[in-house]
């Protein structure tokens, strides 16, 4: 379960006191507003995450884009949001972390995209973060799409940054 945001916890306890009982109608309405984007926001997380685990074991291909074909690294991670989210990103993996909010590492959250450096070149690589410092990616090598922990010495030392796409994750 996710945590809710730190101010929608913050006008539940300010809607109880006695001092904004005039206020009431607004706080209670931008609760609801706040609740309701939550409630959007969990249910396309956890669409974007279903959706990616579901494409385990999908081959490499470079320059792939589908199930059918098989997926690159931004191939995977257009095809899952397009499909939870109806966003399309632009393929390539330095296009991508373009989009967004910039993330930091210790802030990251299932659902933001995470960004590697693994062809001596910044951003060259896009994964999913899932929780728990794991991500969901489709690697040139390894057997296809998987789950691998980014404590890994590979992963870690490559490690560029991380995005939240703004209508999603």
């Amino acid at each position: 379960m996710m945590k809710l945001p730190a101010i929608f916890a913050a006008l539940v306890l300010l809607s109880n006191t006695p001092a904004l009982a005039g206020e009431r109608t607004a706080i209670q309405q931008f609760q609801q507003d706040a609740l309701e984007a939550t409630q959007t926001w969990t249910e396309s997380v956890q669409e974007v995450l279903i959706n990616a685990l579901s494409l385990t074991g999908i081959k490499y291909s470079y320059g792939g884009k589908s199930p059918e074909t098989g997926f690159d690294c931004s191939g995977f991670v257009r095809y899952v949001f397009q499909q939870s989210t109806s966003m399309t990103l632009p393929h390539g993996a330095k296009a991508i972390s373009q989009l967004g909010q910039p993330v930091s590492q210790e802030q990251l959250q299932p659902g933001d995209l995470v960004f590697f450096n693994t062809l001596k070149s910044a951003f060259s690589h896009v994964g999913i973060y899932l929780g728990d410092h794991k991500f969901i990616h489709a690697p040139s090598s390894g057997g296809g799409v998987q789950v691998v922990d980014m404590t890994d010495n590979y992963w870690s030392k490559r490690f560029n940054g991380a995005r939240r796409m703004e209508s999603n994750p």
